[in-house]
């Protein structure tokens, strides 16, 4: 495969403690070694990208995306998710398992790792169902899928409701020692929601989904987790209450760990005034003090990782009316520029805490190796220009669907080379 020099650029390894102006050098889809810039050279190489002024940082790590391949194609596929995830900036994806059928075999697993081969672009991990058919009913073949490749289960879009099937979930993914990735929903309060219940939804007189239908439900699996010793991971946390919960479980010693997404540290439920269903998600977008209490628990480390939640839906979906149109937006594209907008150059959070939370927690948490740049480690790197200022263009995406609440916003900061096993897949400088 060659050799790679990148040259002066900012590297950025908090799975090292590395933040430096270096050189980084990658043979055989391999890092070699950082080096010492300007001083004593690395060598010469078959390939030398100049990194001046940029974020050299382990591939991004995104642990939550939905890529809808199969059944879904009309919204995206795995190869033009994975396109997606590379315009982004992103070198691995963890796919979510709700599919048409959902991936809950040996067969479906493979079948996701034979497409990610030949498209040929960015890493693909298979998230797993924790009940068959994702009907809550009865468990999934844990320790099959394991075997297949699963790296972590969940039955995201829909929460696991039986408690005693959680707790078995649990016990199981315990023995090998993988996360439940959980949608914390308690449906009989949020059932008819269409966006967050406050006063916004009572002025705009759409139906509301409480704060409280997601901390229940947190505070239960949590309480589980504790029991069982298993490993929970809260999927896109967007209350305070959640944050808080969260936060005294892991004071408790509680094997918790928990994202946000993007557009719950940026946006608010008063998007919503434009009846505009790109801002209808689920979880639903919710007050400006929760946004900072999610921002806080970014900051204090409460909340372990940035995931897009990427849930492309084909355009004629969302332009029905709003209590008709699907939950989702598309993030992989935009969640660079968004995190780097909103947190990185408004003081809250440093590079190497983003870069913590975008690439060496997530792959931490999912157990794959990757989120590093020491010596052997697989050459996942993304080159990040912290001053481009751009506006997003859904035009310009590379995913099948376009439904992106952020088309025409400036935003600074995006990911202008991605390099997977040491081949430069994504290259704008």
């Amino acid at each position: 495969m060659g050799t790679l020099l990148i040259r002066g650029g900012r590297v950025v390894d908090p799975s090292q403690d590395i933040d430096r102006v270096d050189d980084l050098l990658v043979r055989d889809g391999q890092v070699v070694a950082v080096g010492h810039a300007g001083t004593q050279p690395l060598g010469k190489a078959d390939e030398t990208i100049d990194a001046s002024g940029l974020v050299v940082a382990p591939g991004l790590v995104d642990m939550h995306v939905h890529l809808r391949e199969p059944g879904r194609e009309e919204d995206e596929t795995i190869e033009t998710g994975t396109r997606a995830a590379l315009a982004g900036g992103f070198t691995s994806v963890a796919c979510i398992p709700n599919t048409e059928p959902p991936i809950d075999t040996q067969a479906a697993v493979e079948f996701i790792h034979q497409k990610a081969a030949r498209a040929d672009t960015c890493n693909v991990f298979v998230v797993a169902c924790v009940s068959r058919a994702r009907e809550g009913k009865e468990l999934a073949e844990i320790g099959r899928l394991v075997e297949a490749g699963a790296v972590a289960f969940s039955d995201d879009g829909a929460p696991v409701y039986d408690a005693e099937l959680m707790r078995r979930a649990f016990e199981y993914c315990r023995m090998f020692d993988k996360p439940i990735l959980a949608h914390e929903e308690v449906l009989e309060l949020s059932r008819g929601g269409v966006m967050h219940e406050g006063l916004v939804s009572l002025v705009l007189g759409l139906g509301g989904m409480p704060a409280a239908a997601e901390e229940v439900l947190i505070g239960r699996d949590i309480a589980l987790a504790e029991v069982t010793g298993g490993r929970l991971h809260a999927m896109h946390v967007s209350t305070g209450g959640g944050v808080a919960l969260i936060r005294e479980a892991k004071r408790r010693g509680i094997r918790v760990t928990a994202e946000a997404c993007p557009h719950h540290f940026t946006l608010t439920d008063e998007s919503l005034r434009g009846f505009d269903s790109n801002f209808k998600m689920s979880p639903p977008l919710r007050t400006a003090a929760d946004v900072e209490a999610i921002i806080e628990g970014l900051v204090d480390g409460t909340i372990d990782c940035i995931a897009t939640d990427h849930a492309p839906h084909a355009r004629e979906k969302k332009m029905l009316e709003l209590d008709r149109a699907p939950f989702g937006i598309l993030g992989l594209e935009t969640a660079v520029g968004l995190s780097v907008t909103r947190l990185v150059r408004s003081g809250r959070l440093g590079w190497p805490r983003l870069i913590e939370a975008m690439s060496t927690l997530p792959a931490r948490i999912l157990g794959i190796n990757r989120g590093t740049l020491r010596p052997g480690a697989v050459a996942d790197i993304t080159l990040i220009d912290p001053e481009l200022s751009w506006t997003v263009d859904v035009g310009s995406f590379q995913s099948k669907s376009v439904n992106s609440p952020f088309h025409g916003w400036t935003l600074q900061g995006k990911a202008v080379a991605t390099i997977v096993g040491g081949r430069v897949k994504h290259r704008l400088v």
